[in-house]
């Protein structure tokens, strides 16, 4: 038997191990639900390309993840489905995935290259295409705001079933709000015990002013999975014996008003 020497073994990517197929059941199933519920939360017009942008109030909530493992569950169904990295000033697509982080969609917004250059099949389900953030540009919020932004969004559109923008937190800067008037729904994503009520409050508060149409929030390291399926145990439900254990879950909140108001009340 062929023994690999310490320093021939590839390093497991920490990022890869919470994306695509190396998930748990529960985090999985998890996902399928969002998937169900923005499914049903859009209008059905036919073979239209819906675009979706997935936020948060503050930095490492889980936006990224949450964007790629939506994507991949989407995927799964038939979709033909492309992620672009909107977060131009912090790209890390490329860290996530084997994909160059350059040229991006900076450079195809600055003109200096082709969408079929910077569009890379994601490697974790079919169907899945990945375009990266770029080089990072002096000016983002003002290339997203563009009139070639909403024509290559067009442009996309004509090749697939769902795009799906990863865009930066919204109490740091105003690239998700700028794009806002080219998606047809914004998801919310939320840390458990981490973002405060303050910062979610003033979310809520620019999305409702930009006219955005919320699509829900995501709850990500949240206990709430993990009780509902410790009842599958050994000899009842589905018998998969040690129940599920898992860092990173999921809860979703499809209805916006209620949270909003919660929120706000919670703040006064």
């Amino acid at each position: 038997m062929n023994v690999k020497r310490p320093e021939e073994v590839t390093p497991v990517n920490p990022d890869q191990q919470r994306i695509g197929t190396n998930l748990s059941f529960a985090v999985s199933e998890a996902y399928k639900l969002l998937r169900a519920n923005i499914m049903f939360s859009l209008p059905n017009d036919g073979d239209k390309c819906r675009v979706l942008g997935v936020t948060s109030s503050l930095p490492s909530e889980g936006k990224s993840t949450t964007s790629l493992n939506l994507a991949c569950s989407i995927a799964e169904t038939g979709k033909r489905v492309l992620v672009i990295e909107g977060d131009m000033r912090l790209p890390t697509m490329s860290k996530r995935l084997d994909v160059p982080k350059a040229p991006g969609l900076s450079n195809l917004l600055a003109g200096l290259c082709s969408g079929n250059e910077i569009i890379h099949h994601s490697g974790l389900v079919d169907g899945l295409d990945v375009m990266a953030g770029g080089d990072i540009p002096p000016n983002p919020s003002e290339l997203l705001g563009s009139e070639r932004m909403a024509k290559v969004v067009e442009a996309l559109s004509k090749g697939y079933d769902y795009i799906i923008f990863d865009l930066p937190p919204i109490s740091s800067v105003s690239d998700a709000l700028v794009i806002s008037n080219l998606l047809d729904g914004m998801v919310v994503v939320v840390r458990r015990d981490y973002c405060d009520q303050q910062s979610l409050t003033e979310t809520v508060r620019q999305l409702e002013f930009h006219n955005v149409k919320v699509l829900g929030f995501v709850f990500t390291y949240s206990e709430v999975l993990k009780k509902k399926y410790k009842k599958y145990k050994k000899g009842k439900g589905y018998g998969y014996g040690k129940g599920y254990s898992y860092d990173y879950a999921y809860g979703y909140e499809h209805s916006y008003e209620k949270s909003a108001d919660k929120v706000s009340k919670k703040s006064k």
